[in-house]
């Protein structure tokens, strides 16, 4: 019996242009194939933005109705990946403004202009090894939960940059336009962001140091009383 490809392959195998094109048709297929193909890079973007997952997937899903619903307007000049990433930006941008305005706090601005670095850095994501083991396995997630709760620590401005730079792996043309920024500003965020990373994650790690092999009460007592036990 032939097996037929799940959904993940097909979202893999279809062009934007033909998904939008039965959209346009109402093929609640296509609309299913765009939501599968997306869904990390808008949920890492709104995730970033609004530093609760709960919110970010609730405004993940208003994208996805709002762009449904306007598919006549796209017109592809972008991508549909960039196109998407606007309209969950934009969701996001109109959270926080009515957050803002119930808590009477104002938005926090932008940062200035900064020398930028483009070299790899070391809190830049990396693909997994093949060979990973349990104990790997382990020492990754708790690497990634150290950086989760750095990266959610970014002033707001940066964390977003930093996702489709870094995460998401975008380039700076693109993230400028999804971001509605300029070009120059995604470098000094960008810069800013993994500045700031470096150097929180250095406290982390020598505050970890004094810890290594730690030598507690119960490991003592274990190794003085196997001592004398065998004298």
């Amino acid at each position: 019996m032939t097996r037929m490809p799940d959904t993940r392959q097909l979202a893999a195998s279809v062009d934007d242009a033909t998904l939008v094109d039965r959209m346009r048709r109402g093929d609640p297929d296509a609309f299913e194939l765009v939501m599968r193909r997306h869904n990390r890079r808008l949920y890492r973007t709104a995730r970033s933005l609004l530093r609760d997952s709960a919110d970010a997937e609730d405004a993940v899903q208003e994208a996805y109705l709002s762009a449904y619903r306007s598919i006549e307007n796209f017109r592809g000049e972008a991508s549909m990946a960039t196109w998407l990433t606007r309209i969950v930006v934009n969701e996001c941008m109109g959270r926080l403004r009515r957050q803002a305005r119930r808590d009477n706090i104002v938005p926090m601005a932008g940062g200035g202009n900064v020398d930028t670095d483009e070299r790899p850095d070391p809190v830049e994501a990396h693909p997994a090894a093949d060979d990973d083991t349990p104990d790997r396995s382990l020492v990754r997630a708790e690497m990634r939960a150290v950086l989760e709760r750095r990266i959610d620590e970014l002033p707001q401005d940066f964390r977003a940059v930093f996702m489709l730079r870094s995460v998401e792996e975008l380039s700076v043309e693109e993230t400028a336009h999804c971001l509605g920024i300029p070009e120059a500003t995604v470098r000094s965020r960008h810069f800013r962001a993994r500045s700031l990373l470096r150097e929180t994650i250095a406290q982390d790690l020598d505050i970890a140091e004094r810890d290594v092999f730690d030598f507690d009460g119960e490991r003592c007592d274990r190794i003085v009383a196997q001592v004398l036990q065998r004298r």
